[in-house]
């Protein structure tokens, strides 16, 4: 049996070394966790350093942060326990025998909560969030004051999720984006140092790594932690594999790592409660298991290596060790961003005085003759911005705002065929894939309507459909295959291009709602945005779309009266103009098909050629007439004349509709915008002025909303100048510390974090009174003689 070596990160055994390490130190840790608090309840661009716990679902997470806590909290467990991001407050409190667990909540502030309601409060939130299937990056905000609780500001999120692939696991799979998403989301903050764990054996497999490294490639702030340390030493058959895993060379492992190798760590399983199938029955039986665990790991490396660990590897072995050393990193990185804290908390300090200022503006800015005139200033302001984008900007950003024709076709509708299916996008189309909005997306749209609409044939004819248009006229019962052929190209035509109409003007009239957030962008960007107006803001994007609908249904309606006169009445000038137009239409016609018999073959010579100077003998026309006036029985030729006759006024109907519609939409829907909806916008607002101007900018409404805005803001500004004395004040202690440096003999504060205790009672001793000496001390007020003085006796 390898023999047990008595570790020193118990924590009673170096109470004298934590006391020198906290004394004068309690103020920064205070300050710095009121700053994460600050930066999380307003969404500030700063924050204070962390640790930020990384891992995968089965890696051990909770179970390693209740160690380091020394007691135990959370709900840890197989699956996704962990759904919201824990952050922990921890502050060392020699008064606080058990945990004192403070909950922040946006709606209650601080709350103080036993140990039980907090452990209810957060396997709620987990179930509620399991029950919904989602995760939340809002984090849960939790201070503890412990007589064993580090200094420590730890962030614990939910576990990484390797989900199986297939579409039956697409549940696992969403589950997995998400998390990986916020805990990028939260890796990207700077400030915050990377606790990385890794549950492998072999460094060579980067689970967590691989997506720590995305954010920081040369885990420059990542401290990596292999866990269940206690499981994996069985593994090794050899000594040499231990030196292996202890001591990864740069080729596995990034060798500008933070702390320079990783940490080994091992907790005990088991939970603390009086439950039959509780392990531990206190916290404190579990903290003393947590050290024998870090014990018997010491002694079973020493045993597999055969020899004494170094101080470097005893370093790093242990959940002791690592909070040591995780406190001490986070005591620099604070004690470093002091200086640069200061001007971020001024700047901060100004802006929420502005805003203050200008929402206390507003309050006075309440009265209606005010308010009127700044909806005008701002209506002029909406319609110059509208303008603007007709007529082509590089304001709004494409990436936001702009659509390609394939995403206009999927919001605004594609054209679709008569025969159900989308018309394909014509290939001399430009910009199709170029992401566009205001005026030149219309230009677009219209030039698509153009070339594909302008390219439809005519819809295939049937025989039947040629036998049922001949009919029987009121006056003899001969065919008339022009009546025919307009009967039907007439109704192929009504039924072809009447639903472009409306394709046409939902497609345009999409185009142009799309313009209203993209001014009201443009607006906020040049503050002329008319914030907490929200009534008078719907007012003027309800008359936008009102009139918009209404444009679109004019000038549709103009479009199908065009369309009408065009199919009601053939008029011949504009479908057979001249007699080479009839000849080339004829020409289209195959006058001697395959199969044909002698008479008919004869028939269709004499018709190809009654309109040459050598068609004249009286055979042909009889020939001619006895087909196509009074002989039912259709022939191919009769067919092929009747067809080439309905492309002919089917292709003038379709030429005509579309150079109408272009000018329609461009004359009766395009302009308006333009010149009448200005007029329009005016007079609907004015008279609604007239009528009751609460009912335009719901006055009520706009003052609680400012001030409740007032309130808000004075909590900020309160909180942000209490942090800025603070960090004021820290900032000058430390400025005054480097001001009055003791000399090459002297021991100076900072070393004193760093003095280790020995087994032996005489060293226990001086460390205690040290200790107290030190606690004794306050930075803010003692002088660079008595600080001295005291360090003198303390050498």
């Amino acid at each position: 049996m390898p023999t047990i070596v008595q570790s020193d990160s118990s924590p009673d055994r170096s109470t004298a070394t934590q006391g020198m390490f906290r004394a004068g130190n309690e103020r920064l840790y205070e300050a710095y966790n009121d700053l994460h608090s600050l930066a999380q309840d307003f969404e500030k661009p700063f924050d204070a350093p962390a640790i930020l716990v990384v891992g995968h679902q089965t890696d051990g997470k909770s179970a390693l942060v209740e160690a380091l806590m020394g007691f135990q909290f959370n709900h840890v467990g197989g699956g996704t326990k962990t759904r919201r991001p824990i952050t922990l407050h921890m502050k060392y409190n020699a008064a606080c025998v058990q945990p004192n667990c403070f909950l922040i909540t946006e709606d209650y502030g601080e709350q103080e909560v036993t140990l039980e309601e907090l452990q209810d409060y957060i396997e709620s939130e987990n179930a509620r969030l399991e029950r919904e299937q989602q995760f939340w990056a809002k984090e849960i905000v939790v201070k503890i004051e412990y007589k064993f609780c580090p200094n420590l500001t730890i962030i614990d999120t939910p576990g990484l999720i390797s989900a199986a692939p297939g579409r039956r696991n697409s549940i696992m799979q969403n589950s997995a984006k998400q998390v990986e998403g916020m805990v990028r989301m939260k890796m990207e903050q700077k400030e915050y140092i990377i606790l990385c764990l890794e549950d492998t054996n072999d460094w060579s497999n980067a689970t967590t790594r691989r997506l720590v490294m995305q954010t920081d490639p040369h885990l420059s702030r990542t401290v990596v932690v292999s866990t269940k340390l206690d499981t994996r030493l069985p593994q090794f058959a050899r000594g040499s594999d231990v030196e292996m895993f202890l001591r990864p060379p740069g080729r596995l492992l990034e060798p500008g790592m933070l702390g320079g190798c990783p940490f080994f760590t091992s907790v005990p399983s088991g939970r603390v409660g009086n439950a039959k199938d509780a392990i531990f029955r206190s916290n404190d039986h579990f903290r003393q298991a947590v050290a024998e665990r870090e014990d018997c790991d010491v002694a079973e490396l020493q045993h597999r290596l055969d020899r004494s660990l170094e101080k470097a590897e005893r370093a790093r072995i242990g959940v002791g060790q690592l909070r040591r050393f995780l406190e001490q990193l986070l005591q620099r990185r604070y004690l470093e961003n002091v200086p640069a804290i200061v001007p971020l908390l001024e700047k901060e300090y100004r802006n929420a005085a502005a805003r203050l200022e200008a929402t206390q503006e507003e309050l006075n800015d309440l009265h209606p003759d005010k308010l009127k005139e700044k909806g005008r200033i701002f209506r002029e302001a909406f319609l110059a911005k509208l303008g603007l984008l007709l007529r082509g900007t590089v304001a709004a950003p494409p990436e936001r705002y702009g659509e390609t024709l394939a995403d206009e076709h999927i919001r605004g509708g594609a054209f679709v065929g008569p025969d159900g299916k989308t018309l394909p996008v014509p290939e001399n189309l430009p910009n199709a894939h170029m992401r566009l909005f205001g005026g030149a997306q219309y230009h677009r749209a219209m030039a698509e309507f153009r070339n594909g609409i302008g390219q439809l044939t005519c819809p295939d004819i049937s025989r039947e459909e040629i036998v049922n248009a001949c009919g029987i006229d009121d006056f003899h019962d001969g065919v008339n295959y022009t009546r025919t052929a307009c009967v039907i190209a007439v109704s192929k035509a009504r039924d072809v291009f009447e639903p472009f109409l409306h394709q046409l003007g939902y497609r345009f009239a999409h185009i142009l709602r799309r313009m209203l957030p993209i001014a009201m962008y443009l607006l906020q960007r040049d503050s002329q945005f008319l914030n907490g107006h929200d009534l008078f803001l719907k007012r003027v994007g309800a008359s936008y779309h009102a009139f918009i609908e209404e444009a679109e249904k004019v000038c549709r309606g103009k479009c199908q009266e065009d369309l009408m006169s065009t199919t009601r009445y053939v008029t011949w000038s504009l479908h057979t103009k001249s007699r080479s137009s009839l000849k080339a239409m004829l020409s289209k016609v195959n006058t001697t098909p395959e199969g044909s018999s002698q008479p008919q073959k004869a028939a269709a010579k004499a018709a190809a050629g009654a309109l040459t100077p050598a068609a004249g003998q009286d055979n042909g026309v009889m020939d001619v007439l006895e087909n196509t006036l009074w002989n039912r029985q259709l022939g191919v030729m009769s067919e092929e004349i009747v067809a080439a006759l309905v492309c002919q006024i089917f292709e003038g109907i379709r030429d005509h509709v579309v150079q109408a519609v272009e000018l329609k939409f461009n004359c009766f829907f395009l302009m308006p915008v333009v010149d009448s909806f200005p007029t329009r916008l005016r007079e609907e607002l004015e008279s609604a002025y007239d009528d009751d101007i609460d009912e335009v900018f719901d006055v009520t409404a706009v003052r609680n909303a400012l001030e409740s805005r007032l309130k808000a803001l004075e909590s900020e500004l309160h909180q942000v100048e209490r942090l800025q004395r603070k960090f004021a004040t820290i900032h000058s202690t430390l400025a005054q510390q480097q001001n009055n440096k003791p000399g090459p003999d002297t021991p100076r504060m900072s070393s004193l974090a760093h003095l280790h205790t020995d087994n032996s009672s005489k060293v226990s001793q001086a460390a205690s009174k040290l200790a107290k000496k030190v606690e004794s001390l306050d930075l803010r007020e003692a002088n660079p003689k008595s600080a001295r003085a005291v360090l003198s006796s303390i050498q």
